[in-house]
């Protein structure tokens, strides 16, 4: 019956989709037809050929399709669910692109290659303009209709409709962990119906005011006399050996599996990831978050933005490397070896700030009232601009616009031994600015706190979050009291 009703829910989700994409479609091409005037002589076989409905709907639907978006995940977040929805119309337009290259792009204009509107110093024909509104109008819709279904699901489960109810195996720490876990996101619509004790046999009788039925002996009876959606097994480390034979077990019942690993969160600062290789499964603990599309799309960020900073600061560059050359004999770019991605060193670009000497810095933080800090070197502190040189070091690739401050090698082998996790930092770039620092944590502040919101960024990283903290970095301005 549940796997009925899913398929049932699957259905009408694929066709509120398609509707969606097919009025995306349409927007797209009439507002290409009203910018550039082109209203008159309105056919059917226009109407049917231009908006591309024919070709952008199936390419959609499978691009989701491929990115699991019709596969039930009650534990995923909108914010997740929009991170796929954004790489599946990126797929699929891409796929429109090669198609419409091979076909030609008449089928939108039978004047391709004419401009008919100005970006800047960039011009747009009718397809490129139609292909960028629709790309816009598909990822807005779908995430829209997306969220408006989960609003709806939201408020049928608190009205106690829509539930899936599970199992979970094990009452001790880990399995009292995960029903309050489940508790506490009820917009998930997972309820927890009842315990299976970790012992072979129990006399428990109930844990977090829920049945407990019996040890692991009695799961198949459980199992049948209260049928659930999905079990849980949340044994303890100790226990761990009887997972393969409970698999097994759960074989003979159409249950969702999920299996609840006994490890500290602490030593799992990023999400873990199941792969597979020649059908050998492998679980993922911590590795970067920047395979694959994503490293792709932050490094083109990254380029884009560094790009245009240095076009926009270029007089600031300019007015500042005199100050510079006029504070002192020494050179205006000072360089100084720091530690990115991997553990990978290079040299890192700043504006000289200091009476000029062999190393500008000691191996340790800077403090304030330095004596060797110029006057302008000061100003600059202060205002974050001798960073600036940094944007060629993002060009290059050293570093991103967005990511942990990079330090010196000789504090990195202190602080490796002194406080756990600090090398997780090394699985992203190094960056201009960072969660920390949008946060006030810059300067002589508390190692502790800017570690907590480093690993923050990295278990949490998205696109998204990069360009949030980029707008935080420009609203909040450049000067901060902790900057020395």
């Amino acid at each position: 019956m549940v796997k009925q009703r899913h398929q049932i829910f699957v259905s009408v989700l694929v066709l509120a989709d398609a509707a969606v994409v097919t009025l995306a479609c349409y927007l797209a091409w009439m507002l290409r037809l009203y910018i550039s005037s082109d209203m008159q002589a309105l056919t059917t076989s226009r109407a049917i050929r231009e908006p591309l409905a024919f070709l952008v709907v199936p390419a959609v639907l499978y691009a989701m399709w491929g990115f699991r978006l019709y596969t039930p995940r009650r534990d995923r977040s909108i914010w997740s669910e929009i991170g796929q929805i954004f790489r599946a119309v990126v797929g699929a337009t891409a796929a429109i692109v090669v198609l419409l290259w091979v076909i030609g792009s008449n089928l939108i204009n039978q004047n391709p290659g004419q401009t008919i509107i100005n970006l800047g110093s960039i011009g747009l024909d009718a397809s490129r303009l139609q292909l960028g509104l629709l790309f816009i109008l598909l990822v807005t819709l779908i995430s829209a209709e997306r969220t408006s279904l989960r609003s709806f699901l939201r408020s049928l489960r608190r009205r106690g409709r829509n539930l899936r109810h599970a199992c979970i195996v094990g009452v001790g720490r880990l399995g009292q962990i995960t029903c309050h876990t489940l508790d506490r996101n009820s917009w998930t619509g997972i309820s927890v119906a009842y315990f299976v004790g970790h012992r072979d046999k129990t006399s428990r009788t109930e844990c977090l005011k829920r049945p407990v039925l019996g040890g692991i002996n009695d799961l198949e009876q459980a199992l049948e006399e209260r049928e659930v959606d999905a079990v849980y097994l949340a044994l303890p480390s100790s226990r761990a050996g009887e997972i393969p034979r409970l698999i097994k077990q759960l074989e003979r019942f159409a249950v969702d599996v999920r299996i609840v690993p006994d490890i500290n969160p602490r030593h799992m600062p990023q999400n873990m990831l199941v792969s597979e290789l020649d059908g050998m499964p492998i679980l993922s603990v911590r590795e970067s978050p920047l395979y694959g599309v994503g490293g792709v799309s932050k490094r083109v960020l990254d380029i884009a933005g560094a790009l245009a900073a240095l076009i926009v600061f270029a007089p600031v560059l300019a007015m500042i490397a005199l100050l510079v050359r006029l504070s002192g004999p020494g050179p205006v770019i000072f360089r100084q070896r720091r530690v990115s991605l991997g553990g990978e060193t290079f040299n890192i670009y700043k504006f000289r700030t200091m009476a000029h000497v062999e190393d500008e810095e000691p191996a340790r933080w800077t403090s304030r009232n330095d004596p060797r800090v110029t006057r302008i070197g000061q100003w600059l502190r202060r205002t974050s601009l001798d960073e600036l040189p940094q944007l060629l070091n993002v060009l290059r690739g050293d570093m991103s616009l967005v990511g942990p401050r990079p330090e010196r090698p000789e504090l990195i082998e202190q602080f490796r031994e002194d406080w756990r996790g600090y090398m997780l930092r090394q699985h992203v770039k190094a960056g201009m600015t960072g969660w920390a620092q949008v946060n006030g944590l810059r300067g002589d502040t508390s190692l502790k706190k800017r570690i907590q919101y480093d690993l923050f960024y990295v278990r949490h990283w998205s696109i998204g979050f990069d360009i949030r903290i980029l707008f935080l970095t420009l609203s909040r301005g450049f000067v901060h009291r902790n900057a020395h």
